[in-house]
């Protein structure tokens, strides 16, 4: 049984739990070799990543620094997810993380466990953004306001703002070319995290601007 209450979210905490779970029913119902919005992996890395990210810190180390911290960060989730026991992966995904951990499941796995969600849910055609989800954009939106110029900091003399459908704006990054990304906060991050051929926003403003915003380096 997971260790969370699957009642309506009522925080960062709340959410991030919710978004765990049903990232890890679909990763149940796809099975282990069913494609991620992740280049090159497939659902049983996506899990393996999961629980290296919470359970190993030599891993962690490999997300956000290259060379041979990215390479065994790399050969450690490859090796996890080839174990062959995917359900048992699942599981120890959905039940969260490390006690140590959960003070601060929010602040570490909100913007994570919705990208990540998401990876799964938009593979294919049919998929269409969710809806109902004032709360968590309303999170979301916090989180963008904090991090977008650390995001857009590769973005190549742009001034990028970011809006809300209810015209609710944050300048991300500044420069001579204007560009205004709009979309729900979901679906900006989701952009912003680099997985711009499955989302549904709008970009426009100076010519070279929206191709830089569409192709340049975008992320932490």
């Amino acid at each position: 049984m997971p260790p969370y209450p699957r009642g309506e979210p009522v925080n960062a905490r709340g959410w991030a739990q919710r978004e765990r779970h049903d990232l890890c029913d679909l990763l149940d119902e796809a099975g282990p070799d069913a494609p991620t919005l992740c280049e090159g992996w497939t659902t049983a890395h996506l899990a393996a990543h999961l629980v290296l990210r919470e359970r190993r810190p030599d891993v962690g180390l490999g997300l956000v620094l290259p060379g041979p911290f990215a390479r065994h960060t790399a050969r450690a989730t490859d090796r996890l997810a080839r174990r062959g026991d995917f359900t048992a992966l699942v599981d120890r995904v959905r039940r969260g993380p490390p006690f140590h951990l959960r003070p601060v499941d929010g602040a570490m796995n909100l913007v994570e466990f919705v990208v990540h969600h998401e990876d799964v849910r938009r593979v294919g055609d049919g998929w269409s953004p969710r809806e109902g989800l004032g709360p968590l954009d309303d999170l979301l939106w916090g989180r963008l306001a904090k991090a977008a110029r650390l995001m857009c900091r590769r973005l190549h003399d742009v001034d990028l703002t970011l809006a809300r459908p209810d015209g609710a704006m944050v300048h991300a990054c500044r420069g001579n070319r204007p560009a205004t990304l709009t979309g729900t906060p979901v679906e900006l991050v989701h952009f912003l995290y680099g997985r711009r051929e499955r989302v549904d926003v709008e970009l426009a403003g100076d010519e070279g601007a929206v191709h830089e915003v569409r192709t340049g380096r975008l992320g932490i």
